[in-house]
């Protein structure tokens, strides 16, 4: 068994050949390792391969250590944050726009959301080892909802989304990876952006067709497929779909983490309200709000920034939300005060380093917002108004409920949506798959708003840069593999 085990896990360095490795001739046998065909046989060593599929989630390019990492990407390229000049200048070219196929301060999602990828395409390949049945549904089900959310992080950032522009689904898509073979390097994208939603859908599907329901968040269960799948409809603009699997999730599992529990969802392990997370731990050390800070502590500290919130964001958060303490500190560096980013700083529970934290890959409370504003769109305003109502009166003290229409209900939800997802990987999207233009205030790093501002402020709709250059790695390894319009 501990040979299957050093066979399994070096597979995860042999399998990052899927599209873009050079370590294709790597010799795959050794004499003190089993086969995987001979390896992969018990049902141990596939519960193994799932648990790799996952933990690979959390590596660079994902939401390991700062540049590249997931979570601050989205803000940081838009109005959530500002460039900190006291800090040490990670991120700015993806900042500043910059994005080149050769730079991998955006484009290492590319590579970890393939080797992702591969690591749950392994166990399919060997499935027909294990006898029909739930423990081999289950396997698949992990395998394909691992498989599909990688793909689906990876059409949304690299391609246009459908609801982005009338040509967005039938624009160039990517390589939807359904089999393991790690030293294939003749891929090609003939795929459109429709067909490669149509493939997540049918992963996820499936997978909610036939996964083993747990308490375990750091795997997918059936309430978070559905809640994955509510995003990926509303991307799709499949409005009444995205209603049903948002409304299947929630009647799954309901709270949106209530205002009692709320801080400790970001300070502790607390998985109130959320449907699936990353696992970490001081073993692994995965420093996640590295990206964001360094010096955060829970009783305070001389946070030294990368990026800070603007004082326009800052203000949206009025003293009664709960959001504001749990997300942001004001606290001065070297005699300046700055807004503060905390959410991902430290965990008071867990005994971990700071900025070592469990990722909230997603939570109830983005539901409730994908279904409110499905269900807007479909014109079902009272729905819009219950959810947005039940999400409020968990994040706001003495809270009161109302009931809007029009436009300003419209305008409720993409603001409730921008304080509650913000730091979150989420705000970039929402003007992408909007077609919006990206408009920043001007503000500088100072808690008023002065200081030095972007130099870019505006990123129109029809931006070759929304959608984020092929690395060129991999076009070198795979000569026909289509690079991007405008790099």
């Amino acid at each position: 068994m501990k040979n299957k085990a050093i066979k399994l896990s070096i597979l995860g360095l042999l399998s990052l050949g899927v599209l873009f490795s050079c370590e294709r001739e790597l010799e795959q046998k050794s004499f003190s390792q089993i086969p995987l065909d001979e390896a992969m046989t018990s049902e141990s060593n596939f519960s193994q391969a799932i648990n790799g599929a996952y933990s690979a989630i959390k590596g660079s390019g994902y939401f390991s250590v700062d540049t590249g990492n997931q979570l601050i990407i989205p803000d940081l390229t838009t109005d959530n944050l500002i460039y900190n000049p006291e800090g040490r200048g990670s991120n700015f070219t993806a900042y500043n726009w910059s994005f080149s196929s050769n730079n991998s301060s955006v484009t290492g999602l590319f590579i970890q959301a393939y080797f992702v990828i591969s690591r749950a395409n392994m166990p399919l390949k060997y499935i027909n080892n294990l006898p029909m049945g739930n423990f081999r549904n289950n396997i698949e089900a992990h395998a394909r909802a691992v498989r599909a959310a990688a793909h689906f992080d990876l059409v949304r950032a690299y391609c246009k989304i459908p609801t982005q522009s009338a040509d967005a689904n039938a624009s160039l898509g990517i390589p939807y990876i359904t089999e393991f073979n790690p030293l294939e390097n003749n891929t090609i994208r003939n795929l459109t952006v429709a067909q490669v939603y149509d493939n997540i859908i049918s992963d996820l599907n499936f997978a909610v067709n036939n996964i083993t329901d747990s308490s375990d968040k750091s795997k997918f269960s059936k309430a978070a497929i559905y809640g994955l799948l509510s995003r990926v409809y509303l991307y799709k603009g499949d409005y009444n779909n995205a209603v049903l699997a948002g409304n299947s999730s929630i009647s799954l599992s309901s709270s949106v983490g209530s205002i009692t529990n709320f801080p400790n969802i970001w300070s502790s392990n607390n998985t109130d309200g959320v449907l699936f997370k990353v696992l970490n731990s001081a073993q692994e050390a995965v420093t996640v709000g590295v990206a964001f800070q360094q010096g955060a502590s829970p009783t305070g500290g001389n946070i030294r920034s990368e990026y800070v919130v603007p004082r326009s964001l800052n203000d949206l958060y009025i003293p009664t939300d709960i959001r504001k303490e749990s997300y942001i500190r004001t606290s001065a560096y070297q005699g300046v005060q700055r807004n503060n980013v905390i959410k991902w700083a430290f965990n008071i529970a867990g005994a971990t380093p700071l900025n070592v934290v469990e990722v909230k890959y997603l939570r109830t409370a983005e539901v409730y917002l994908n279904v409110a504003e499905a269900a807007y769109k479909l014109g079902n305003e009272v729905l819009a108004n219950t959810l947005l109502n039940n999400l409020k009166a968990q994040r706001y003290s003495a809270y009161l409920p109302s009931i809007l229409t029009g436009t300003n209900l419209w305008n409720e939800i993409m603001l409730q949506r921008r304080l509650e997802l913000a730091f979150e990987n989420d705000r970039y999207y929402t003007f992408k798959r909007l077609g919006l233009t990206m408009q920043r205030t001007g503000e500088g790093a100072n808690i008023n708003g002065t200081g030095t501002p972007s130099v870019i402020q505006t990123i129109l709709p029809n931006d070759t840069r929304w959608q984020w250059p092929i690395p060129q790695a991999t076009i070198n390894i795979t000569p026909a593999f289509q690079q991007n319009p405008g790099y």
